[in-house]
């Protein structure tokens, strides 16, 4: 199966199209699986940053042709992003990052809250999806945080459905775990969310590289990523119901528009990079183009994209996993059970013994292997496990341009680590 998979998605062609894959690292070939935090890019992208300064580097709205160049590029990137989300243009908005993005849309709508008014998050998510929300307690607002399974690393949706009330009105949910890789049912809290009469936010920053998205499906109110987790360019995007932004009002300078959704978009943006955020979108697309020729729109071609690369990602977290447990004093975090792989994606953390995070990260990169030690910045979840204090967890996270055999390398690594 596995040799079926590699082939539909012809990892040889993949890994030709990302130029720093070549890198050596003390006489060893880089293996990148350091990609929940941010993934190698493209040559299609760095073409379009290039091409961005040589040809379109203008503010917007211009009367000449650099300007009007750009604009074009920035219609040609939120459609890019619409079909990325299943949404229409006029939802897309680009900023700074998710992090920023999201302060400011909490801020926004806070303008809508009184005191004593609730606001449900959870243990599993990033900070990013936590902070800003918990920001908002300063103006009397009431945070609820829902609790996980230890066992597995799963929310525990009964403790979520018991801090979601008529008092809730915005419940924030990432889609899946930087950490231990859960997949969230994020359609069915929705459901739980709308239900109350609540917002449903959703933090896709660690989905996006694994999985095909659709806020429409989803039916979330908003939902937000970072290109440069699915090999694009340090941005965040976001996705909102036009009604949502017509309705919450940002914060902004007086001259802006007031016409969503560029009145979200505080200040001159990145645009080179906004330039490379739409060329990320279509390497997806072509990916998929190049496992299922006959996809005809962008959006099939994406559908096609995500449907091999998470069979293939998942192969080799199988080999992973099924390698980590050989390994004496080895405990893995999150979903082991290779029947529940659909509810995870390809990341993994995981501790040895009483070996310091941080030097295991360091014997490995002597190495060649880049993965990344800590608490990744989902705080609650590293303090909740008991691993905080003991330097956090080694996190390991694979995406479609890894390899079977850096899989094997990384596991003759720590195994020469644990003999040591």
């Amino acid at each position: 199966m596995q040799g079926t998979e590699e082939k539909a998605l012809d990892i040889a062609w993949v890994r030709e199209q990302f130029p720093s894959l070549k890198l050596q690292a003390n006489g060893h070939p880089a293996a990148f699986l350091d990609g929940p935090a941010g993934t190698q890019v493209p040559k299609k992208v760095m073409d379009a940053v290039q091409n961005y300064f040589l040809t379109a580097n203008a503010n917007t709205y211009g009367a000449f042709l650099t300007s009007r160049r750009n604009d074009e590029m920035i219609l040609a990137a939120r459609a890019a992003m619409a079909d990325f989300f299943n949404c229409d243009g006029s939802e897309v908005v680009f900023g700074q990052n998710m992090t920023t993005i999201t302060f400011a849309l909490a801020r926004a709508i806070a303008r809508e809250l009184k005191a004593g008014d609730e606001i449900v998050v959870t243990t599993l998510d990033h900070d990013a999806n936590v902070a800003p929300w918990r920001a908002l307690e300063e103006r009397g607002m009431v945070v609820r945080q829902a609790d996980i399974r230890e066992e597995d690393c799963t929310l525990d949706l009964e403790d979520l459905k018991r801090k979601i009330s008529e008092k809730t009105k915005l419940v924030a949910v990432g889609y899946a775990s930087n950490i231990v890789g859960t997949i969230n049912p994020v359609a069915e809290i929705t459901k739980l969310a709308h239900a109350a009469g609540a917002l449903m936010f959703v933090d896709a920053v660690h989905y996006a590289p694994h999985g095909l998205i659709d806020v429409k499906g989803l039916d979330c109110d908003f939902l937000a990523c970072s290109p440069y987790k699915f090999f694009g360019p340090h941005m965040g995007t976001l996705f909102g119901k036009r009604e949502h932004l017509q309705r919450f009002k940002p914060y902004k300078v007086r001259p802006a528009t007031n016409v969503p959704p560029e009145c979200w978009e505080t200040g001159t943006q990145v645009q080179e990079l906004i330039a490379g955020i739409g060329a990320a979108v279509d390497y997806i697309a072509e990916l998929g183009r190049h496992c299922d020729p006959s996809a005809k729109s962008r959006r099939e071609a994406l559908q096609a994209a995500y449907l091999a690369t998470h069979a293939y990602e998942t192969s080799l977290l199988t080999r992973l996993i099924a390698g980590l447990r050989t390994i004496p004093g080895m405990r893995i975090f999150g979903i082991t059970d290779e029947k529940r792989f659909d509810e995870r994606c390809a990341t993994l953390s995981f501790r040895l013994g009483d070996r310091h995070p941080t030097k295991i990260a360091e014997f490995l990169g002597d190495r060649g292997i880049f993965t990344w030690d800590g608490n990744f910045y989902a705080l609650n979840l590293s303090e909740r496990l008991g691993v905080e204090q003991l330097g956090g967890v080694l996190r390991v996270g694979l995406v479609h341009y890894n390899t079977a055999d850096e899989v094997d390398r990384l596991l003759g690594a720590l195994r020469e680590f644990a003999a040591a």
